[in-house]
């Protein structure tokens, strides 16, 4: 089966430099091109200048009609299940069922200390916070017991517009995360930060935990972020894709390099089909520089050899 191709919403802003007009023609355009979705992400805090996805995809749900909207990924334990699970509701009632959910738990890295969460219990708080989503999301009224959060005869309306939820896709790379994705997601999202040869690694996992469980892999998908850039120079493509990467992630420069795709359409065909004959159904391609030039440069010389 051949995969289905997402492209990124654009979210880099520096300070007063957002377009609405602009935005609003590549997410038509994106829509017009006949992309399966477009993904957001989460940074909250970081001297990269992203906007944040829950804003960002309502923005981007007023600019198209047909296209899917997600996140990879909300960090789930740094937020409040309760208000999480009222934006994405809302969201998806807004869109009219247009919404794709990615949650993960995020590294120990974090400043955890801004968002009044403990690192030893995000896992816990992980667990019990989709647990509650999906409550607040399904039942009419909710009592909830939890180590965290407890509500009595709480009740959210409206519900979600796709029911039960929205689709949820949980990402990770720990084995243990892989297997807590089969267990309480719909889908695997591999992150853009990792290569090819780990999601080979993370799809075997992925597939032997729906073996164990007995879960139907027909129902259960598998995505993966890659990072890219088209240049007909490889060289040149290779130090922008570089520096795009830098600029979100910071670090040695070049220290995130193998994990992106880069070079001339011919190198960037290459490296997305090893990413679909990984296991791939979903391609979220990212790209690091020249939004939307890459857009059409991926819709008109790449994705035509990979369908």
């Amino acid at each position: 089966m051949a995969a289905s191709f997402a492209i990124s919403i654009p979210q880099l802003f520096a300070d007063g430099t957002f377009d609405p007009a602009g935005f609003r023609g590549y997410m038509e355009r994106a829509e017009a091109l006949g992309f399966d979705s477009a993904w957001s992400s989460e940074q909250v805090l970081g001297p990269a200048p992203v906007l944040s996805p829950v804003e960002t995809m309502t923005y981007a749900a007023a600019c198209s009609r047909r296209l899917r909207l997600g996140c990879a990924a909300f960090i789930s334990p740094l937020h409040s299940p309760v208000h999480l699970a009222k934006s994405l509701g809302t969201l998806d009632q807004l869109s009219r069922g247009r919404i794709e959910v990615g949650l993960a738990i995020g590294g120990r890295f974090r400043m955890f200390s801004a968002f009044d969460a403990d690192p030893e219990s995000f896992v816990a708080r992980f667990s019990e916070g989709l647990a509650l989503m999906k409550a607040l999301w399904t039942e009419p009224e909710v009592d909830f017991d939890g180590r965290f959060w407890q509500l009595r005869g709480a009740s959210m309306e409206p519900k979600p517009f796709q029911k039960p939820w929205p689709p949820i896709w949980i990402g990770g790379s720990h084995p243990n995360a892989l297997r807590r994705a089969v267990r309480l997601g719909d889908g695997f999202i591999g992150a853009g930060s990792s290569t090819t040869a780990d999601f080979v690694e993370h799809v075997r996992v992925v597939r032997a935990a729906l073996a164990e469980t007995g879960r139907d892999p027909g129902g259960f998908r598998i995505a993966k972020r890659v990072y890219l850039g088209i240049d007909d120079d490889a060289e040149r493509g290779r130090q922008r894709v570089e520096a795009g990467l830098d600029d979100r992630y910071g670090g040695p420069r070049g220290r995130l390099a193998p994990v992106a795709v880069s070079g001339p359409p011919e190198a960037v065909v290459r490296g997305l089909r090893e990413v679909a004959e990984a296991g791939a159904e979903l391609i979220l391609l990212n790209q690091l520089f020249d939004d939307a030039e890459q857009m059409e440069r991926l819709a008109a010389e790449v994705l035509p050899h990979l369908r």
